[in-house]
């Protein structure tokens, strides 16, 4: 648990009151990483305050009001998401680019245009939410922010999600080491072993990942698989 003098304060104004928690600066590394976090290991204080620095504490029936709770873990999960959390500039910037980046790749890795059914460069796609003026939120999680990103994308840039299925035809051989990466990337839907023994896969991954794949495969096999979009 963090020292006192070393902690942050996350502070929300509601129902005219303000209500402040004490936090080790680590969670906001954390959460600038997007990482998930159990918040009650990084409070100074499982409690919550008027003012923190004073010691001063709003009434149980205030909390109530304001939270509808009194799990400290919920409350503190508002305060940040929904609040003010006492950071440098410097801090905020960081965690703004890091933010923005895992929203532009997390597009880039889901999306096509569906003009050509490939997927938008990451530069293409950040340079057209500068021009759509999106405003990235530090402490909202990125799947709640790509649905704004994508509403102000779709008048700027041909675009859309879109899942696809493709055909991965691997050698016995090779087929574990390949194993993990076949997962992280989709779902295999059907698998059977062939004759000569290699392995014949049928998967459903987003359609922006068929190239990244393919490549990611190749280098494992040495250019040997074969990854194919059924139509």
């Amino acid at each position: 648990m963090v020292n006192l003098d070393d902690a942050i304060v996350a502070r929300l104004e509601t129902y005219g009151e303000t209500f402040e928690i004490l936090l080790d600066p680590a969670a906001m590394n954390l959460i600038k990483a997007g990482k998930e976090i159990d918040l009650l290991e990084y409070l100074a204080v499982e409690d919550v305050f008027n003012n923190a620095r004073k010691g001063t504490r709003p009434t149980e029936e205030m909390i109530a009001k304001a939270f509808g709770t009194s799990d400290i873990k919920e409350i503190a999960q508002k305060i940040i998401s929904k609040g003010e959390v006492q950071i440098t500039a410097e801090q905020r910037k960081e965690m703004l680019q890091a933010k923005k980046k895992q929203i532009v790749a997390y597009i880039a890795a889901n999306a096509i245009n569906p003009q050509t059914k490939l997927p938008h460069p990451p530069l293409r796609i950040e340079l057209a939410l500068d021009e759509a003026k999106f405003h990235t939120d530090p402490f909202k999680p990125v799947d709640k922010q790509v649905e704004e990103a994508m509403h102000l994308l779709r008048p700027i840039l041909p675009i859309r999600f879109e899942k696809t299925k493709v055909a991965v035809r691997l050698k016995g051989d090779d087929y574990g080491r390949c194993y993990d990466d076949l997962i992280h990337f989709g779902i295999v839907e059907k698998e059977e072993w062939q004759a000569d023994g290699s392995w014949i896969g049928l998967m459903e991954i987003p359609a922006g990942l068929i190239t990244e794949l393919t490549s990611k495969l190749n280098s494992k096999t040495k250019g040997n698989a074969a990854v194919k979009a059924i139509q």
